[in-house]
């Protein structure tokens, strides 16, 4: 079994979780006398970004997905949300024997948090470019000045993690999105 095959299941539920970035957003938008349609709801949605915590069994502890628009807050990304919701249901900040799986390269903010929290293993799907601080960019996870070092495995399920974002910012820059 590849290291690929073995999160594919995992990545695809944090998938499941970035589509509801987009869900969150139609919810908050629909409602007696709104109305709008699908390019309305992405262009004031998040980025479609989705997490699972999974537990020392590979069970899921937790979901998260992007909710800083619909919530105004800068450190709702879907990192942080799966994690303090794993937290939350394990009773303990320490998550040394649990996994956290994203469908994008977590931003440094997100990777520092997953150290802050011990979290023993990161796995992604698609590399951040721009921001990625777990091994693209940054290398946050590696960086022999902190204390907990969690393995790494990024580019699971690339293709598809990909895609959904390059969706979604072509709908951004569509001129029939605003």
């Amino acid at each position: 079994m590849t290291s690929s095959t073995r999160w594919d299941a995992a990545i695809n539920a944090a998938l499941v979780e970035a589509r509801e970035t987009l869900a969150s957003v139609a919810g908050v938008l629909s409602g007696p006398g709104v109305r709008t349609g699908h390019a309305d709801v992405q262009s004031r949605s998040d980025i479609p970004i989705g997490a699972v915590m999974l537990g020392p069994a590979g069970e899921v502890l937790s979901r998260g997905h992007n909710e800083r628009e619909v919530n105004g807050d800068p450190m709702a990304h879907a990192e942080v949300i799966a994690m303090r919701r794993a937290c939350a249901h394990r009773g303990t900040w320490n998550l040394s024997d649990c996994t956290l799986v994203v469908t994008l390269e977590p931003c440094p903010m997100c990777a520092g948090a997953a150290v802050m929290a011990h979290v023993g293993r990161i796995v992604f799907g698609a590399w951040d470019v721009k921001l990625g601080a777990c091994g693209s960019v940054w290398d946050i996870p590696r960086d022999p000045h902190v204390g907990a070092h969690p393995e790494v495995i990024g580019g699971v399920e690339e293709d598809a993690c990909r895609e959904l974002l390059k969706e979604f910012f072509a709908a951004q820059r569509s001129p029939f999105t605003r």
